[in-house]
């Protein structure tokens, strides 16, 4: 029996889509170069981290993984070229923790993270540290909270920019432990911390590699790490939420892809992964970024992703949180 054109076409492109989305097809995947969009610029971590991952899937899958920096507007440049890409599973996304924030502080965004990008595969947990001028008495957070309770309004809070993850785990911490302390926004971690240092500010939320050295050295008292548990690089300092339960403030990062990828695709690329994190020499590599492995289901990653974007949307408007202007 003959089909009518128009029905067989139908058909016809009905099995082409079924072909593309097969565990065969995936087997295949990639016969081309795959583009990996960082939405910062070269040179930071970020970037490092996705230059790490690129290499290990190119080794692992055949074809060159390159590194697109496209930085700007608080990431979301680069992230909207993501969500504008074909959903091929050949251009991926570096995704920061920045997008849990961005969603609440930015009104006029193009694109919805959680709706648009299909999360692939976390890959590190980089924890922030809270940490105080060495002239501050207090020595645990214990301490801290108490002195900053006797001292209302008395304490300058640094950060690295109205918005950043050091200023909303900071005012996390403000709303948990009950306590006053004066925002001191920067242009940037460098600058707080140099400041920190420097004792013209008195407590801050960094991230850990920003200020690892300093701690070492003496400059800064570590209080505790922001983490849910210790980090490698600080074994001694406890956690914030031994003190303060519930307490968590971490910035972390992972791989996202168009929405409508191939679930076979989002799925080898999480194997792949997450194999990778669990290779002695890529976790030496996270480790001297200060970053911490940290392999998920691409289901669970995107819970996470959810679950933060809700808990940070509650902070920054408890807090009343703007974006600095230029």
């Amino acid at each position: 029996m003959m089909l009518p054109r128009r029905r067989f076409l139908h058909l016809t492109a009905g099995a082409v889509a079924l072909s593309t989305t097969s565990p065969a097809f995936a087997q295949t995947y990639p016969a081309r170069p795959v583009r990996i969009i960082v939405p910062v610029a070269p040179g930071g971590a970020l970037d490092i981290l996705a230059r790490i991952m690129g290499q290990w899937l190119s080794e692992r899958l055949g074809q060159s993984f390159v590194i697109e920096n496209r930085p700007g507007a608080g990431t979301n440049i680069g992230i909207e070229a993501a969500v504008r890409a074909a959903p091929d599973g050949y251009t991926l996304l570096l995704i920061p923790a920045s997008v849990t924030t961005n969603a609440t502080l930015y009104e006029d965004l193009t694109f919805n993270f959680i709706r648009d990008i299909e999360p692939v595969a976390m890959i590190s947990t980089l924890p922030m540290v809270m940490e105080v001028t060495p002239t501050l008495p207090a020595k645990t957070v214990a301490e801290f909270i108490a002195f900053a309770k006797a001292n209302p309004g008395k304490i300058s809070m640094a950060s690295g920019g109205s918005g950043s993850s050091s200023h909303v785990g900071g005012e996390l911490f403000k709303m948990l432990a009950g306590v006053d302390m004066i925002h001191v926004p920067y242009r940037g971690g460098a600058p707080a911390l140099a400041d920190l240092i420097g004792g013209q500010v008195q407590v801050m939320f960094s991230p850990l590699p920003e200020s690892l050295g300093a701690i070492r050295a003496g400059q800064v008292r570590a209080l505790g790490v922001a983490s849910a548990t210790r980090a490698e690089a600080l074994p001694d300092v406890p956690t914030v939420a031994e003190t303060m339960p519930g307490f968590e403030a971490s910035t972390w990062q992972g791989i996202g892809a168009p929405k409508n990828t191939p679930p076979e695709i989002i799925e080898r690329l999480n194997t792949e992964i997450n194999t990778a994190l669990a290779d002695p020499k890529i976790k030496t590599k996270l480790a001297d970024l200060g970053s911490m492995p940290s392999p998920m289901a691409s289901a669970d990653f995107k819970r996470l992703i959810v679950a933060e974007t809700e808990k940070w949307a509650k902070v920054i408007r408890t807090a009343n949180i703007k974006l600095q202007g230029p």
